[in-house]
């Protein structure tokens, strides 16, 4: 006959044969309400002093390091990219004579620094290196002269000639065209009898027309050593020197010459302060 087992824990016999009640255990406590309220305020201080002050690695700070360098590179470059931003506008034609100035000029100093290494190398071969000195010292010398305006020059170049019936010239607009011939590479400028140099200035218009205080009318007639290649397209752009000038009811006539003679001189200043620091 099958005996039922009954649930929970079996009986134990106590010391005289007799059976006890199986012993039950006490049920666990329910954690009290203020001791989880102070474990989640231990857990948040945990964490925030685990978050703060924060702690920086070396390796964190060399990369924010780099980062920052690399965002002001891309700063610069875009700001030297907007400071171009004109030329986006430039027709093809300008962007053309723009790229020629530029290599003109590149190719004007390449042929400088030719020179100048010539004129190392023949002293340091010469026998008699004081006379070389000396005819150095004289070709220099001339060369200056002509940018003074002290000493007279021919070589290539071009004739602008400016009339003016109605008398609508500017000084600004002679000038504008001297600094137009300048870029262009003129080394000797001569205008109506008048050597134009660095410092010369421009005044007045029309009949009281000055160049350095020297009344001059028109017609108005640069003579310019230079290369004609270059000097007659930097007067002839589109908006440049001629256009201005026909704007104003002028007239302007540039004509190129394998000859021009740059006569006028002007005297030679000697300086009030200014002396050589050569020993």
């Amino acid at each position: 006959m099958p005996v039922a087992v009954p649930d929970g824990p079996p009986a134990r016999e106590d010391a005289n044969g007799g059976v006890r009640e199986p012993e039950t255990l006490p049920a666990a406590e329910p954690p009290a309400a203020g001791a989880s309220g102070r474990d989640e305020q231990g857990g948040r201080r945990r964490l925030i002093s685990a978050l703060w002050p924060p702690r920086v690695t070396r390796a964190q700070l060399i990369v924010a390091l780099l980062l920052f360098g690399l965002g002001l590179g891309l700063a610069i470059q875009v700001s030297s990219t907007s400071d171009n931003s004109a030329l986006r506008g430039a027709r093809q034609e300008d962007l053309v004579r723009i790229l020629d100035e530029l290599d003109d000029r590149t190719q004007r100093l390449e042929d400088e620094k030719a020179r100048l290494e010539k004129q190392r190398s023949e002293l340091e071969s010469s026998s008699d290196q004081a006379e070389e000195a000396r005819k150095q010292t004289q070709e220099k010398e001339r060369q200056l002269g002509i940018l003074a305006g002290t000493v007279a020059a021919e070589g290539p170049g071009i004739t602008l000639s400016v009339g003016d019936p109605s008398g609508s010239v500017e000084s600004d607009m002679l000038l504008d065209a001297i600094q137009e011939l300048r870029a262009a590479g003129a080394e000797a400028i001569q205008v109506n009898g008048v050597r134009v140099v660095a410092d010369s200035y421009f005044t007045g218009s029309g009949d009281d027309m000055r160049i350095d205080g020297t009344r001059v009318a028109a017609p108005y007639v640069f003579k310019v050593i230079g290369k004609p290649e270059d000097l007659e397209p930097a007067l002839n752009i589109p908006g440049g020197v001629v256009q201005t000038l026909e704007k104003e009811q002028a007239t302007a006539t540039v004509e190129r010459s394998a000859k021009i003679v740059v006569d006028a001189l002007r005297p030679a200043k000697r300086p009030d302060y200014a002396q050589s620091s050569s020993q």
